[in-house]
Protein backbone atom coordinates (compact mmCIF):
# COMPACT_ATOMS: atom_id res chain seq x y z
CA UNK A 1 0.00 0.00 0.00
CA UNK A 2 1.30 3.22 -0.78
CA UNK A 3 2.06 4.97 3.02
CA UNK A 4 1.20 8.41 1.46
CA UNK A 5 -2.56 7.11 1.42
CA UNK A 6 -4.64 7.08 3.86
CA UNK A 7 -5.55 3.11 4.60
CA UNK A 8 -8.93 2.22 3.14
CA UNK A 9 -11.50 0.98 5.36
CA UNK A 10 -10.93 -2.62 4.77
CA UNK A 11 -7.04 -2.09 5.42
CA UNK A 12 -7.65 -0.17 8.74
CA UNK A 13 -10.03 -3.28 9.51
CA UNK A 14 -7.67 -5.97 8.38
CA UNK A 15 -4.77 -4.86 10.54
CA UNK A 16 -6.28 -3.74 13.39
CA UNK A 17 -9.78 -5.14 13.57
CA UNK A 18 -9.99 -8.83 15.83
CA UNK A 19 -14.00 -8.68 16.21
CA UNK A 20 -15.29 -11.17 13.98
CA UNK A 21 -14.13 -14.90 15.45
CA UNK A 22 -14.05 -18.54 14.44
CA UNK A 23 -16.56 -20.11 16.71
CA UNK A 24 -14.88 -23.60 15.87
CA UNK A 25 -17.37 -25.31 18.09
CA UNK A 26 -20.45 -23.99 15.90
CA UNK A 27 -17.93 -24.88 12.63
CA UNK A 28 -17.39 -28.87 13.98
CA UNK A 29 -21.05 -29.58 14.99
CA UNK A 30 -22.32 -27.83 10.73
CA UNK A 31 -19.43 -30.58 9.55
CA UNK A 32 -20.97 -33.49 11.52
CA UNK A 33 -24.56 -33.01 10.13
CA UNK A 34 -25.46 -35.85 7.88
CA UNK A 35 -24.26 -39.35 7.83
CA UNK A 36 -20.40 -38.74 6.75
CA UNK A 37 -20.32 -36.09 9.47
CA UNK A 38 -17.92 -38.52 11.59
CA UNK A 39 -15.62 -38.91 8.64
CA UNK A 40 -15.69 -35.43 7.82
CA UNK A 41 -14.56 -34.58 11.31
CA UNK A 42 -12.08 -37.45 11.39
CA UNK A 43 -10.23 -35.95 8.20
CA UNK A 44 -10.16 -32.72 9.54
CA UNK A 45 -8.02 -33.67 13.30
CA UNK A 46 -5.00 -34.30 10.41
CA UNK A 47 -5.25 -30.83 9.10
CA UNK A 48 -5.05 -28.23 12.03
CA UNK A 49 -4.04 -25.63 8.70
CA UNK A 50 -7.35 -25.78 6.63
CA UNK A 51 -9.20 -23.10 8.95
CA UNK A 52 -7.96 -19.74 10.17
CA UNK A 53 -9.82 -18.28 13.29
CA UNK A 54 -9.74 -14.54 11.38
CA UNK A 55 -11.79 -13.14 8.68
CA UNK A 56 -10.87 -10.50 6.46
CA UNK A 57 -12.14 -7.44 5.08
CA UNK A 58 -12.44 -6.12 1.72
CA UNK A 59 -13.72 -2.57 0.41
CA UNK A 60 -17.22 -3.03 -1.67
CA UNK A 61 -15.84 -1.18 -4.66
CA UNK A 62 -12.98 -4.12 -4.55
CA UNK A 63 -15.36 -6.61 -4.11
CA UNK A 64 -17.81 -5.09 -7.09
CA UNK A 65 -14.37 -4.79 -9.63
CA UNK A 66 -13.83 -8.49 -8.78
CA UNK A 67 -17.32 -9.41 -9.67
CA UNK A 68 -17.70 -7.21 -13.08
CA UNK A 69 -14.07 -8.40 -14.21
CA UNK A 70 -15.38 -11.79 -13.77
CA UNK A 71 -18.31 -11.18 -15.84
CA UNK A 72 -16.49 -9.94 -18.51
CA UNK A 73 -13.81 -12.99 -18.67
CA UNK A 74 -16.47 -15.33 -19.24
CA UNK A 75 -17.80 -12.97 -21.81
CA UNK A 76 -14.76 -13.20 -23.73
CA UNK A 77 -14.19 -17.03 -22.97
CA UNK A 78 -17.12 -18.24 -24.45
CA UNK A 79 -16.31 -15.82 -27.54
CA UNK A 80 -15.39 -17.63 -31.17
CA UNK A 81 -11.72 -15.49 -31.39
CA UNK A 82 -10.59 -16.46 -28.19
CA UNK A 83 -11.43 -20.09 -27.96
CA UNK A 84 -10.14 -20.51 -31.68
CA UNK A 85 -6.89 -18.47 -30.89
CA UNK A 86 -7.18 -21.11 -27.31
CA UNK A 87 -8.01 -24.55 -29.08
CA UNK A 88 -5.87 -24.21 -31.77
CA UNK A 89 -2.69 -24.49 -29.70
CA UNK A 90 -4.06 -26.50 -27.00
CA UNK A 91 -4.00 -30.68 -26.38
CA UNK A 92 -6.01 -32.52 -28.82
CA UNK A 93 -8.33 -33.47 -26.04
CA UNK A 94 -9.31 -30.23 -25.11
CA UNK A 95 -10.63 -29.89 -28.51
CA UNK A 96 -13.61 -32.19 -27.69
CA UNK A 97 -16.70 -30.11 -28.29
CA UNK A 98 -18.50 -29.97 -25.08
CA UNK A 99 -21.29 -27.65 -24.50
CA UNK A 100 -20.27 -26.90 -21.07
CA UNK A 101 -17.28 -23.89 -20.06
CA UNK A 102 -16.20 -26.02 -17.29
CA UNK A 103 -18.00 -25.97 -14.22
CA UNK A 104 -17.15 -23.70 -10.92
CA UNK A 105 -13.92 -21.75 -11.64
CA UNK A 106 -11.53 -19.98 -9.07
CA UNK A 107 -10.51 -16.29 -9.97
CA UNK A 108 -7.42 -15.60 -7.71
CA UNK A 109 -6.61 -11.94 -6.70
CA UNK A 110 -4.68 -9.77 -4.82
CA UNK A 111 -5.66 -6.39 -3.52
CA UNK A 112 -3.23 -4.06 -4.01
CA UNK A 113 -3.70 -0.19 -3.23
CA UNK A 114 -4.65 0.75 -6.48
CA UNK A 115 -7.50 -2.21 -6.78
CA UNK A 116 -7.54 -5.61 -7.05
CA UNK A 117 -5.08 -7.54 -9.85
CA UNK A 118 -6.12 -10.70 -10.88
CA UNK A 119 -3.28 -13.67 -10.05
CA UNK A 120 -4.81 -16.64 -12.04
CA UNK A 121 -8.12 -18.34 -12.89
CA UNK A 122 -8.32 -22.08 -11.99
CA UNK A 123 -10.38 -25.01 -12.68
CA UNK A 124 -11.93 -27.86 -10.05
CA UNK A 125 -10.94 -24.59 -7.36
CA UNK A 126 -11.27 -26.36 -4.15
CA UNK A 127 -12.65 -24.95 -0.66
CA UNK A 128 -16.08 -24.11 -1.83
CA UNK A 129 -18.03 -26.18 0.28
CA UNK A 130 -15.51 -25.77 2.98
CA UNK A 131 -15.71 -21.88 3.11
CA UNK A 132 -19.52 -21.76 3.29
CA UNK A 133 -19.14 -24.19 6.59
CA UNK A 134 -16.88 -21.76 7.77
CA UNK A 135 -18.71 -18.42 7.15
CA UNK A 136 -21.84 -19.67 8.97
CA UNK A 137 -19.82 -20.57 12.04
CA UNK A 138 -18.55 -16.69 12.78
CA UNK A 139 -19.00 -14.70 15.57
CA UNK A 140 -18.86 -11.26 16.78
CA UNK A 141 -16.84 -10.51 19.75
CA UNK A 142 -19.29 -8.66 21.24
CA UNK A 143 -22.93 -6.92 20.64
CA UNK A 144 -21.24 -3.87 19.16
CA UNK A 145 -19.33 -5.73 16.72
CA UNK A 146 -22.43 -7.47 15.84
CA UNK A 147 -23.91 -4.34 15.10
CA UNK A 148 -21.53 -2.33 13.33
CA UNK A 149 -20.05 -4.81 11.01
CA UNK A 150 -22.28 -6.40 8.16
CA UNK A 151 -23.34 -10.33 8.20
CA UNK A 152 -20.50 -13.02 7.21
CA UNK A 153 -22.89 -16.18 6.70
CA UNK A 154 -23.12 -16.93 3.16
CA UNK A 155 -27.04 -16.75 1.45
CA UNK A 156 -29.47 -19.94 2.23
CA UNK A 157 -29.51 -22.64 0.05
CA UNK A 158 -26.00 -21.74 -1.72
CA UNK A 159 -24.64 -24.87 -0.85
CA UNK A 160 -27.66 -26.45 -3.06
CA UNK A 161 -26.71 -24.03 -6.08
CA UNK A 162 -23.43 -25.21 -5.70
CA UNK A 163 -24.59 -29.23 -6.45
CA UNK A 164 -27.29 -27.79 -8.69
CA UNK A 165 -24.23 -26.69 -11.40
CA UNK A 166 -23.72 -30.63 -11.31
CA UNK A 167 -26.92 -30.85 -12.58
CA UNK A 168 -26.58 -28.31 -14.95
CA UNK A 169 -23.64 -29.94 -16.53
CA UNK A 170 -25.30 -33.38 -16.87
CA UNK A 171 -28.10 -31.37 -18.73
CA UNK A 172 -25.92 -28.96 -20.78
CA UNK A 173 -24.67 -32.62 -22.03
CA UNK A 174 -27.58 -34.97 -21.83
CA UNK A 175 -30.25 -32.84 -21.56
CA UNK A 176 -32.90 -34.83 -19.71
CA UNK A 177 -31.63 -38.39 -19.53
CA UNK A 178 -31.83 -38.78 -15.97
CA UNK A 179 -28.56 -38.52 -13.87
CA UNK A 180 -27.77 -41.83 -11.56
CA UNK A 181 -24.01 -41.68 -10.78
CA UNK A 182 -21.24 -39.43 -9.64
CA UNK A 183 -17.81 -40.34 -8.75
CA UNK A 184 -15.36 -37.65 -7.66
CA UNK A 185 -12.39 -38.64 -8.38
CA UNK A 186 -8.79 -38.20 -7.30
CA UNK A 187 -5.40 -39.68 -7.42
CA UNK A 188 -5.26 -41.05 -3.49
CA UNK A 189 -8.30 -39.19 -2.53
CA UNK A 190 -7.63 -40.03 0.92
CA UNK A 191 -4.61 -38.45 1.55
CA UNK A 192 -5.32 -35.11 -0.44
CA UNK A 193 -5.61 -31.92 1.54
CA UNK A 194 -8.92 -31.18 0.71
CA UNK A 195 -10.45 -34.44 1.69
CA UNK A 196 -12.83 -33.59 4.12
CA UNK A 197 -14.27 -31.67 1.00
CA UNK A 198 -14.87 -34.44 -1.13
CA UNK A 199 -17.02 -36.21 1.89
CA UNK A 200 -19.22 -32.95 1.88
CA UNK A 201 -19.61 -33.21 -1.97
CA UNK A 202 -20.35 -36.95 -1.62
CA UNK A 203 -23.02 -36.45 1.14
CA UNK A 204 -24.71 -33.64 -0.59
CA UNK A 205 -24.77 -35.79 -4.03
CA UNK A 206 -26.29 -38.40 -1.65
CA UNK A 207 -28.90 -36.42 -0.73
CA UNK A 208 -29.88 -35.38 -4.35
CA UNK A 209 -30.49 -39.02 -4.70
CA UNK A 210 -27.53 -39.86 -6.86
CA UNK A 211 -25.27 -42.44 -6.13
CA UNK A 212 -21.84 -40.87 -5.59
CA UNK A 213 -18.18 -42.45 -4.40
CA UNK A 214 -15.20 -40.90 -3.65
CA UNK A 215 -13.05 -42.70 -6.18
CA UNK A 216 -8.71 -43.51 -7.12
CA UNK A 217 -8.54 -43.31 -11.51
CA UNK A 218 -7.55 -46.68 -10.52
CA UNK A 219 -10.70 -47.98 -9.35
CA UNK A 220 -12.20 -47.42 -12.85
CA UNK A 221 -12.36 -49.57 -16.00
CA UNK A 222 -13.75 -48.66 -19.36
CA UNK A 223 -15.53 -51.45 -20.88
CA UNK A 224 -18.53 -52.09 -23.47
CA UNK A 225 -18.33 -48.42 -23.89
CA UNK A 226 -19.29 -47.54 -20.04
CA UNK A 227 -16.98 -46.26 -17.58
CA UNK A 228 -17.54 -48.58 -14.23
CA UNK A 229 -16.33 -48.43 -11.14
CA UNK A 230 -16.47 -51.67 -9.78
CA UNK A 231 -19.98 -52.92 -10.81
CA UNK A 232 -21.93 -49.49 -10.88
CA UNK A 233 -22.41 -48.08 -14.56
CA UNK A 234 -20.84 -44.07 -13.67
CA UNK A 235 -22.96 -41.18 -15.65
CA UNK A 236 -21.10 -38.00 -14.08
CA UNK A 237 -17.53 -37.72 -12.91
CA UNK A 238 -16.63 -34.57 -10.33
CA UNK A 239 -12.83 -34.37 -11.58
CA UNK A 240 -10.25 -33.29 -8.89
CA UNK A 241 -7.32 -34.84 -10.75
CA UNK A 242 -4.45 -31.81 -11.37
CA UNK A 243 -3.71 -33.97 -14.24
CA UNK A 244 -5.49 -31.70 -16.36
CA UNK A 245 -4.91 -33.34 -19.91
CA UNK A 246 -5.18 -37.25 -18.71
CA UNK A 247 -2.12 -38.18 -20.16
CA UNK A 248 -1.13 -40.71 -17.21
CA UNK A 249 -1.12 -44.30 -17.63
CA UNK A 250 -3.48 -44.21 -14.46
CA UNK A 251 -5.82 -42.30 -16.13
CA UNK A 252 -5.94 -44.06 -19.45
CA UNK A 253 -9.81 -45.29 -18.34
CA UNK A 254 -11.07 -42.11 -17.79
CA UNK A 255 -9.64 -40.41 -20.86
CA UNK A 256 -10.78 -43.53 -23.34
CA UNK A 257 -14.60 -43.32 -21.44
CA UNK A 258 -14.56 -39.01 -21.79
CA UNK A 259 -12.72 -39.55 -25.74
CA UNK A 260 -15.59 -42.24 -26.17
CA UNK A 261 -18.52 -39.27 -24.94
CA UNK A 262 -19.42 -42.13 -22.52
CA UNK A 263 -19.28 -40.15 -19.26
CA UNK A 264 -20.06 -36.06 -18.28
CA UNK A 265 -16.61 -34.98 -17.24
CA UNK A 266 -16.41 -32.09 -15.19
CA UNK A 267 -14.38 -30.16 -15.29
CA UNK A 268 -13.01 -31.39 -18.55
CA UNK A 269 -9.67 -30.84 -20.44
CA UNK A 270 -11.07 -28.13 -22.74
CA UNK A 271 -11.89 -26.05 -19.83
CA UNK A 272 -8.63 -26.17 -18.54
CA UNK A 273 -7.48 -25.22 -21.84
CA UNK A 274 -9.81 -22.04 -22.00
CA UNK A 275 -9.76 -21.00 -18.23
CA UNK A 276 -7.10 -22.01 -16.69
CA UNK A 277 -3.85 -21.88 -18.75
CA UNK A 278 -1.71 -19.17 -17.71
CA UNK A 279 -0.63 -18.18 -21.02
CA UNK A 280 -3.97 -16.97 -21.33
CA UNK A 281 -3.76 -13.61 -18.64
CA UNK A 282 -1.68 -12.34 -21.97
CA UNK A 283 -4.60 -12.81 -24.14
CA UNK A 284 -6.82 -11.50 -21.97
CA UNK A 285 -4.93 -8.18 -22.07
CA UNK A 286 -4.85 -8.04 -25.62
CA UNK A 287 -7.12 -4.91 -27.17
CA UNK A 288 -7.26 -6.41 -30.69
CA UNK A 289 -8.72 -9.46 -29.24
CA UNK A 290 -10.54 -8.10 -26.93
CA UNK A 291 -12.68 -5.92 -28.89
CA UNK A 292 -13.45 -9.09 -31.12
CA UNK A 293 -14.40 -10.47 -29.10
CA UNK A 294 -16.96 -7.83 -28.40
CA UNK A 295 -16.09 -6.34 -25.26
CA UNK A 296 -16.34 -2.21 -24.94
CA UNK A 297 -13.58 -0.13 -24.82
CA UNK A 298 -14.75 0.57 -20.71
CA UNK A 299 -14.39 -3.21 -19.85
CA UNK A 300 -11.25 -4.10 -22.05
CA UNK A 301 -9.80 -1.30 -20.10
CA UNK A 302 -10.74 -2.64 -16.78
CA UNK A 303 -9.97 -5.98 -17.47
CA UNK A 304 -6.11 -5.00 -18.93
CA UNK A 305 -5.35 -2.75 -15.61
CA UNK A 306 -6.70 -5.42 -13.18
CA UNK A 307 -4.51 -8.45 -14.93
CA UNK A 308 -0.79 -8.00 -14.24
CA UNK A 309 1.93 -8.20 -17.39
CA UNK A 310 1.86 -11.38 -18.41
CA UNK A 311 4.47 -12.79 -20.93
CA UNK A 312 5.44 -16.45 -21.95
CA UNK A 313 8.89 -17.40 -21.02
CA UNK A 314 10.80 -18.59 -23.83
CA UNK A 315 15.00 -18.49 -24.81
CA UNK A 316 14.59 -15.49 -27.38
CA UNK A 317 13.56 -13.17 -24.18
CA UNK A 318 15.77 -15.33 -21.60
CA UNK A 319 18.04 -12.16 -21.09
CA UNK A 320 15.90 -9.94 -20.46
CA UNK A 321 13.30 -11.70 -18.56
CA UNK A 322 16.77 -12.44 -15.99
CA UNK A 323 17.56 -8.47 -16.06
CA UNK A 324 13.77 -8.12 -14.65
CA UNK A 325 13.83 -11.29 -12.72
CA UNK A 326 13.28 -9.43 -9.31
CA UNK A 327 9.93 -7.59 -11.22
CA UNK A 328 8.22 -10.40 -12.05
CA UNK A 329 6.77 -14.12 -10.76
CA UNK A 330 7.48 -17.06 -12.58
CA UNK A 331 4.52 -19.84 -13.37
CA UNK A 332 3.98 -23.04 -15.25
CA UNK A 333 2.02 -22.42 -17.43
CA UNK A 334 -0.36 -25.24 -16.53
CA UNK A 335 0.31 -25.41 -12.78
CA UNK A 336 -1.76 -25.41 -9.56
CA UNK A 337 -1.46 -24.71 -6.15
CA UNK A 338 2.11 -22.91 -6.68
CA UNK A 339 3.77 -25.73 -7.50
CA UNK A 340 6.92 -25.21 -9.55
CA UNK A 341 6.01 -21.21 -9.08
CA UNK A 342 8.61 -18.52 -8.00
CA UNK A 343 9.19 -15.35 -7.26
CA UNK A 344 11.82 -13.66 -9.19
CA UNK A 345 14.23 -12.38 -6.59
CA UNK A 346 14.75 -15.94 -5.36
CA UNK A 347 15.05 -17.60 -8.38
CA UNK A 348 18.59 -19.32 -9.35
CA UNK A 349 20.57 -19.25 -12.71
CA UNK A 350 20.21 -23.16 -12.80
CA UNK A 351 16.30 -23.20 -12.08
CA UNK A 352 15.70 -20.31 -14.77
CA UNK A 353 17.43 -21.91 -17.16
CA UNK A 354 15.05 -25.92 -16.51
CA UNK A 355 11.94 -23.05 -16.94
CA UNK A 356 13.12 -22.40 -20.73
CA UNK A 357 12.80 -26.24 -21.55
CA UNK A 358 9.09 -25.66 -19.98
CA UNK A 359 5.78 -23.88 -20.89
CA UNK A 360 6.03 -21.16 -18.01
CA UNK A 361 4.70 -17.56 -17.87
CA UNK A 362 6.42 -14.41 -16.48
CA UNK A 363 3.93 -12.08 -14.40
CA UNK A 364 4.48 -8.73 -13.23
CA UNK A 365 4.59 -9.14 -9.34
CA UNK A 366 2.05 -8.05 -7.64
CA UNK A 367 2.69 -8.78 -3.81
CA UNK A 368 -0.43 -9.89 -1.48
CA UNK A 369 -1.88 -7.81 1.04
CA UNK A 370 -1.62 -8.37 4.82
CA UNK A 371 -3.97 -9.25 7.52
CA UNK A 372 -3.13 -9.30 11.45
CA UNK A 373 -3.75 -12.74 13.16
CA UNK A 374 -2.91 -12.91 16.73
CA UNK A 375 -0.78 -15.93 17.97
CA UNK A 376 0.09 -16.77 21.06
CA UNK A 377 -1.28 -13.58 22.31
CA UNK A 378 1.03 -11.07 20.27
CA UNK A 379 -0.02 -9.84 16.75
CA UNK A 380 1.82 -11.64 13.08
CA UNK A 381 1.32 -10.44 9.65
CA UNK A 382 0.21 -12.83 7.29
CA UNK A 383 -0.40 -12.60 3.51
CA UNK A 384 -4.15 -12.95 2.01
CA UNK A 385 -5.05 -13.39 -1.12
CA UNK A 386 -8.92 -13.77 -2.18
CA UNK A 387 -10.88 -16.42 -4.57
CA UNK A 388 -14.08 -15.52 -6.28
CA UNK A 389 -15.70 -19.05 -6.87
CA UNK A 390 -17.71 -18.27 -10.15
CA UNK A 391 -20.31 -20.18 -12.59
CA UNK A 392 -21.04 -19.01 -15.86
CA UNK A 393 -19.51 -15.74 -14.94
CA UNK A 394 -21.81 -15.26 -11.56
CA UNK A 395 -19.48 -14.91 -8.68
CA UNK A 396 -21.26 -17.55 -6.08
CA UNK A 397 -19.00 -17.00 -2.99
CA UNK A 398 -15.57 -15.04 -2.02
CA UNK A 399 -12.66 -16.84 0.16
CA UNK A 400 -9.59 -15.99 1.49
CA UNK A 401 -6.41 -17.70 2.32
CA UNK A 402 -4.02 -16.69 4.59
CA UNK A 403 -0.34 -18.06 4.46
CA UNK A 404 3.63 -17.18 4.76
CA UNK A 405 5.82 -18.07 2.22
CA UNK A 406 5.52 -17.75 -1.48
CA UNK A 407 2.39 -19.32 -1.83
CA UNK A 408 -0.65 -20.42 -0.43
CA UNK A 409 0.19 -23.64 2.40
CA UNK A 410 -2.38 -24.53 4.69
CA UNK A 411 0.93 -24.92 7.16
CA UNK A 412 0.92 -21.28 8.67
CA UNK A 413 0.21 -20.94 11.99
CA UNK A 414 -3.32 -18.70 12.42
CA UNK A 415 -3.75 -19.33 8.09
CA UNK A 416 -5.45 -21.03 6.06
CA UNK A 417 -9.07 -20.22 4.65
CA UNK A 418 -11.12 -17.15 5.65
CA UNK A 419 -14.42 -15.77 5.32
CA UNK A 420 -14.59 -12.64 3.36
CA UNK A 421 -16.28 -9.85 4.82
CA UNK A 422 -17.15 -6.96 2.55
CA UNK A 423 -17.20 -3.39 3.64
CA UNK A 424 -19.75 -1.08 2.50
CA UNK A 425 -18.72 2.74 2.50
CA UNK A 426 -21.41 3.62 4.66
CA UNK A 427 -19.24 1.90 7.17
CA UNK A 428 -16.34 3.81 6.96
CA UNK A 429 -16.92 6.71 9.66
CA UNK A 430 -17.79 4.09 12.21
CA UNK A 431 -14.16 2.18 11.38
CA UNK A 432 -12.24 4.17 13.62
CA UNK A 433 -10.21 2.63 16.93
CA UNK A 434 -12.53 4.41 19.18
CA UNK A 435 -15.66 3.11 17.40
CA UNK A 436 -14.58 -0.11 16.80
CA UNK A 437 -13.70 -0.86 20.61
CA UNK A 438 -11.10 -1.59 22.47
CA UNK A 439 -11.64 -5.73 21.50
CA UNK A 440 -10.19 -4.52 18.17
CA UNK A 441 -6.26 -4.35 19.43
CA UNK A 442 -7.05 -7.97 20.34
Amino acid sequence: MNPTLAPSPAAWLNGACHCIRLDRARLRDKLAEGPLGDAVLSALASRPGLFSDTAVFIDHADASAMVDAVSDIDRVMRSVPFQQGVLDAAPELARHARASLGGILGFDFHLSAEGPRLIEINTNAGGMLLNLELGRAQAGCCSEADRQLPPLAPEQGLAWRVIETFRHEWRLDRGDAPLRTVAIVDDDPQQQYLYPELLLFQQRFQWMGWSAAIVDPSGLTFRDGVLWHQDTRIDLVYNRLTDFYLDEPRHAALRAAYEAHAVVLTPHPGAHALCADKRNLAMLRDGNLLAACGLGDDAARRLQSMIPATERVVPQLADALWQRRRQLFFKPACGYAGKAAYRGDKLTRGRFAEMLAHPYVAQALVPPSARTVWLDGAPASLKADVRCYAYEGRVMLMAARLYQGQTTNFRTPGGGFAPVLRVPPALHPAVQPQAAGACCSG
